[in-house]
């Protein structure tokens, strides 16, 4: 045989800006051999028709959090049902390695109460061996994370690091890069990164920088501290000269919805100056983060046993209290879903507002939601609908803006098939395709596979992967333009796309006429 697989008549969408062109495409092993009409001469093992359908490289998800989630679900129907051929996890501060000392302990416990997983790991290359023990369906890139590296080194203490503990976390940062991290990625508005100073930060993002890395942020305040948050991470990567990626940029709550123009701005004058900045976004308008981010940042310190410890305090409880308020113009619970929860006795809860639990658990709903964070070890995870359809529509518009689910894998079945997580897991690069490209034309098919194909790989440096070229690797997906779309929503999360009908990962067939095949052929992805 000529070829192993060979896709015939396709619609070629090659990742980059120019239209689609009647094609086939040639697979030997795990790279494509060969794109155009001059295959009609070979033969192949498996011929697959792509007559009616798109053909593009496997869409790459530059921002999830599949890091213990591949290990639960090694098959992430989520992500490969919708196109995914590879995920970047580590993000928001939150890594699976580097990981040492107490935090890693505290991490190991939880996982093993709640999943019954063992993470038997510190370093990166330890964890991408564990990874691949099982084999996985989709390829995987890894960002250390700054709150991982933080909490390993100095607990969750509110506090500068001393010169030990910094040159600790460098080392560790300088380790992971070493064993094939991408780069270093921030929770700036969670526990503890939300305690290290500007100077810590730019120090860590010198060290990156110092070995091709790119620095991703969760910054320190995405609502009423926005536009100050943009200032602090610009600066931060242009003192380092690191590549700056702005996580799921967004204005959170209304009263800042019309800070976009500004935050616009700030982005594109620091790119005016030579700053490499760019962002990434997913398509909803609510996030999913903890409950326990709407607590104030002091409530955070320590670990989690010293966190839910700290929400038995009646006095703790008051200056909450105090803080967030009751009543008009405090907090709206409404606009927070209860998603997830690991107690089966408040699994009533998920799905509902925080106000209509509360009322069923016959509380009010600061009260209710402190008992629920102490009695879930602060574990808890929610719905905030909280952002501007406008301005999600003028950020996915940028050039420098790319897509991102912000999600960890799941399936339909198995330990992560609870709760009612962000239909976002199940949907994002579907909807970009069906509803902002097709239906609403916000910009056409072709930008909208760049956005997530060969822009993510160009800045992660993975040279050989998001482009339908010669040589490249065969990650390929095959969906009908006219039929693709997402189908999960926020009340039935659980719900995969349809028009995707063949997915190739590593020219191995994972997905075909819309269902998984069982394959394994994932692979540890690293900057090239």
């Amino acid at each position: 045989m000529d070829v192993d697989i060979l896709i015939r008549g396709a619609q070629v969408f090659d990742g980059g800006d120019g239209p689609p062109v009647e094609a086939d495409v040639a697979i030997c092993g795990d790279r494509i051999s060969a794109v155009g009409r001059e295959t009609t001469t070979l033969s192949a093992r498996r011929i697959l028709d792509g007559r009616g359908l798109a053909a593009a490289p496997g869409f790459v998800d530059i921002h999830g959090h599949s890091d213990y989630h591949l290990l639960l679900t090694p098959t992430a129907e989520s992500a490969v049902l919708q196109g995914v051929t590879c995920e970047i996890g580590g993000n928001c501060g939150y890594a699976s390695a580097p990981i040492w000392g107490a935090w890693r302990e505290d991490r190991a416990r939880s996982y093993r109460e709640v999943y019954g997983l063992d993470t038997d790991w510190q370093e990166v290359e330890e964890y991408f061996r564990r990874l691949l023990q099982p084999g996985i369906s989709i390829n995987f890139g890894l960002l250390a994370g700054h709150n991982t590296l933080r909490g390993s080194a100095m607990g969750g203490e509110d506090r500068a690091p001393t010169p030990e503990e910094l040159a600790a976390m460098v080392a560790a940062l300088e380790r992971g890069m070493d064993d094939g991290a991408l780069g270093l990625s921030t929770g700036l508005v969670y526990s503890p990164g939300c305690f290290a100073s500007a100077e810590e930060l730019t120090t860590l993002t010198a060290a990156v920088g110092r070995k091709g890395g790119i620095l991703t942020t969760h910054m320190r305040n995405e609502g009423d501290g926005l536009l100050d948050a943009i200032r602090e991470v610009i600066a931060a990567a242009a003192a380092a000269r690191t590549p700056l990626q702005i996580s799921h940029l967004k204005t959170y709550g209304e009263r800042n919805w019309g800070k976009l123009s500004q935050v616009f701005d700030l982005i594109e004058s620091a790119q005016r100056r030579g700053v490499d900045v760019t962002a990434d976004r997913y398509p909803y308008t609510a996030t999913n983060t903890g409950l326990q981010a709407a607590l104030p940042r002091w409530a955070l310190e320590g670990n989690k046993a010293e966190q839910t410890a700290r929400l038995r305090d009646p006095a703790v409880r008051a200056r909450i209290r105090q803080e967030i308020g009751e009543g008009p113009g405090t907090r709206d619970w409404s606009q927070v879903m209860i998603s997830e929860v690991t107690r089966e006795e408040h699994r009533r809860y998920q799905g509902l507002r925080v106000d209509a639990a509360a009322r069923l658990a016959g509380q009010e709903a600061l009260e209710f939601v402190l008992d629920l964070l102490y009695a879930e070890k602060t574990q808890g995870d929610a719905i905030y609908f909280v952002m501007s359809e406008e301005n999600l529509r003028a950020i996915l518009q940028k050039p420098y803006v790319m897509i991102g689910s912000d999600s960890g894998c799941r399936a339909h079945y198995g330990p992560l098939s609870r709760g009612r997580p962000h239909p976002r897991t199940f949907g994002s690069f579907a909807r970009v395709l069906g509803h902002y490209a097709r239906d609403e034309r916000l910009f056409d098919l072709s930008t909208a596979i760049r956005k997530m194909t060969s822009d993510p790989c160009r800045r992660l440096g993975l040279a050989d992967r998001g482009r339908l070229r010669p040589g490249y690797k065969a990650d390929v997906v095959l969906f009908d333009p006219a039929r693709v779309r997402d189908t999960a929503s926020y009340e039935e999360p659980f719900r995969y796309p349809e028009g995707v009908h063949t997915v190739l990962v590593n020219g191995a067939v994972t997905v075909e006429a819309g269902r998984h095949t069982g394959a394994r052929a994932g692979q540890i992805v690293r900057r090239t």
